[in-house]
């Protein structure tokens, strides 16, 4: 059974976030619901597998599976994960291939007995380096995953074993590198942890009876919680019957990514003191007068394109409307699409309302171009279905660098803001004109100091420093052999973590 990505399609591959995570701390609550909740709300964060692990005080169960989280997780399998403890989480993969072993949350075992779970947002860039130092250990593939998220989970238990799991977290933390919000825990403390430039976003929350943190405060509004506030760069804290502890293992050096406010969060979420979706309706109105254009109506590429297309729609005084309509229900399929099908590519996702469109000059706003194959096949799109004019208008400056913290863009060979210039990419997708928001544009709108914000993938100026390139990407860890004596443990031996997957 063959699983086809909609780049086979002939569509752009849209920038994918790493993963949601999320933690609850709450003795006398169903804390498994709250996780189930929880990650709904950050389902669109990742949307490869989902997992959650609980713990009563004596025993960790991890259950989680390929798929959506109310694919994973149903009434009957929530019911049966009681405890105090959650870590919940939903990924994309960033660092090692979508496969089961590399679901999360990571599970391990300690020397003593006890178990560690950890949930990872953000991708490290010292991966190799770390995964050196668990092979010398004899850690190394121990958990059968290939990710960044399972060398940190041995790492954290083998250290954990003879001074404890905070002691061992602030040891461990400032020798790891790269973007990473952890959310982790053993059998009666919850902990959550972010990276000293706060390249990803992770907040605090307040329940009745206990404690949350999540991605985004979208995250804690599900399930009821109050905000409280950001987990800070540099931060680890812990949370147990004791209460709210906080310790720094770093120095901040904020650095949080521009990307989040473009794209990547919901726009139901604040980051940073600002609301996601005012900013996108700011960009908007920006976008709007840098580059104006003549045009009978604007019309987003939805969902992400609709803030900034009302705001641009606000500037220019030119009508707003609503020209295409959006299939939500499509992502990866498991069915092989015929060759007629595969010729109208983006229709499986978008198509026109041809009474808004048919002898319109349309502005058309989209959040941002990667390698330009989704833009080219919606301005034929909207030719076809009688467009007289298509300006298209983009939320952000041109992607011309990769990602290595935690956003799987395409290569940048593959990255059109990096090949051609704007007439060159003009030409390349169809339209009549193009604009994009300029840099400076678009960091006023999120109103954070520029010096405050990583914006690597439009101006190459990586704040965290990358190593070479063999020992980095996606695929670092795979095809590694474990370390001598180490043989791969699955999630089901010695510690009632369930396999959902029920695998020989």
């Amino acid at each position: 059974m063959s699983q086809t990505d909609p780049d086979e399609l002939g569509l752009d591959r849209e920038p994918r976030e790493e993963c949601g995570v999320f933690g609850a701390w709450a003795p006398g609550e169903e804390v498994a619901k709250l996780a189930y909740y929880g990650l709904y709300a950050l389902q669109h964060r990742g949307q490869e597998a989902a997992g959650i692990s609980v713990s009563d005080g004596s025993q960790i169960v991890v259950y989680k599976d390929l798929g959506l989280v109310n694919q994973v997780f149903d009434e009957q399998v929530l019911c049966s994960l009681s405890g105090h403890v959650a870590v919940g989480h939903c990924r994309y993969s960033t660092t090692g291939g979508g496969s089961w072993q590399n679901a999360q949350p990571t599970f391990c075992t300690t020397e003593a007995g006890t178990g560690i779970v950890l949930g990872h947002n953000g991708n490290l860039v010292n991966t190799a380096e770390l995964a050196d130092r668990a092979r010398s250990l004899g850690l190394f593939g121990r958990d059968s995953s290939t990710t960044d998220s399972g060398v940190l989970t041995s790492l954290l238990a083998h250290a954990s074993t003879d001074k404890g799991l905070e002691e061992a977290a602030l040891e461990l933390l400032p020798t790891v590198r790269g973007a990473f919000c952890l959310v982790f825990s053993d059998e009666n403390t919850l902990y959550a942890a972010r990276d000293p430039y706060g390249v990803r976003p992770l907040v605090l929350g307040r329940l009745e009876r206990g404690w949350v943190v999540a991605s985004e405060t979208a995250g804690l509004d599900i399930v009821g919680a109050s905000f409280v506030r950001e987990v800070e760069p540099g931060e680890l804290l812990a949370i147990d019957a004791s209460g709210l502890r906080s310790s720094r293992f770093a120095p901040q050096e904020p650095k949080g990514c521009v990307f989040e406010y473009v794209y990547l969060a919901r726009p139901d979420t604040t980051i940073a003191g600002r609301s996601v979706h005012a900013t996108r309706v700011e960009i908007g109105r920006r976008l709007a007068e840098e580059h104006p254009a003549d045009g009978d109506v604007v019309i987003p590429v939805p969902e992400s394109g609709t803030p900034a297309a009302i705001g641009y729609a606000q500037a220019s005084g030119v009508p707003y409307g609503s020209g295409l309509v959006k299939n939500a229900y499509v992502g990866r399929t498991f069915i092989e699409p015929s060759q007629t099908i595969r010729q109208l590519g983006i229709r499986l996702k978008l198509n026109p309302l041809k009474e808004i469109i048919r002898g319109k000059r349309l502005i058309v706003v989209d959040d941002s171009i990667v390698r330009g194959n989704t833009q080219r096949a919606l301005v034929r799109m909207l030719r076809e279905a009688g467009a007289v004019e298509v300006h298209v208008r983009i939320a952000s400056p041109p992607v011309r660098w990769p990602c290595f913290y935690g956003i799987d863009f395409a290569s940048r060979a593959e990255l059109i803001g990096n090949g051609l210039d704007m007439e060159g990419i003009r030409r390349s997708i169809g339209a009549d004109s193009l604009g994009y928001v300029s840099l400076d544009g678009l960091i006023a709108a999120s109103e954070q100091p520029r010096s405050r914000l990583c914006a690597a993938c439009f101006d190459g100026q990586y704040p965290i420093p990358l190593p070479e390139d063999e020992l980095i990407g996606k695929h670092v860890l795979e095809g590694i052999e474990p370390a001598s004596g180490a043989s791969p443990t699955s999630t089901q031996e010695g510690y009632g973590a369930h396999d959902a997957m029920q695998r020989p």
